[in-house]
């Protein structure tokens, strides 16, 4: 087999998830305020939104708060799944695989298969930054 493909199917592999790539430490340095509101995010959401260029996945997230079913939830669990091709999915659970909301992203060219970022305390983090 040719090597180059190995490896460029190794990187498939590993790119998967982009939380395998952002958030790699405890806490968080920083935190950024979100204009407007009474959210902050953290040094691996920043990461994460700067470098895969989808600011837009915080905005469904925000855009979802008023809504009392999801405010009912203490901790919520964002998640972003590639469905096919360019197409994706977002879920919100409340931590236990109950899904309380369900959209449909038509395009979008994330990088990646899927990203999970937390909602807790009006602080938006990675998993591994809690």
């Amino acid at each position: 087999m040719n090597t180059e493909k190995q490896v460029d199917d190794l990187i498939e592999i590993i790119k998967t998830n982009a939380n395998d790539h952002f958030g790699n430490s405890m806490g968080s340095g920083d935190f950024y305020a979100i204009r407007g509101s009474n959210f902050i995010y953290t040094d691996g959401v920043k990461e994460l939104c700067e470098k895969c260029e989808s600011w837009w996945f915080m905005d469904v997230i925000l855009s979802y708060q008023g809504m009392p079913k999801v405010l009912a939830e203490e901790f919520q669990c964002w998640n972003l799944y590639k469905v096919k091709d360019c197409k994706y999915k977002v879920t919100m659970d409340d931590g236990n695989d109950n899904i309380v909301i369900m959209q449909t992203i038509p395009f979008s060219d994330f990088p990646y298969d899927m990203a999970t970022i937390w909602l807790e305390y009006n602080t938006l983090m990675l998993p591994k930054e809690r």
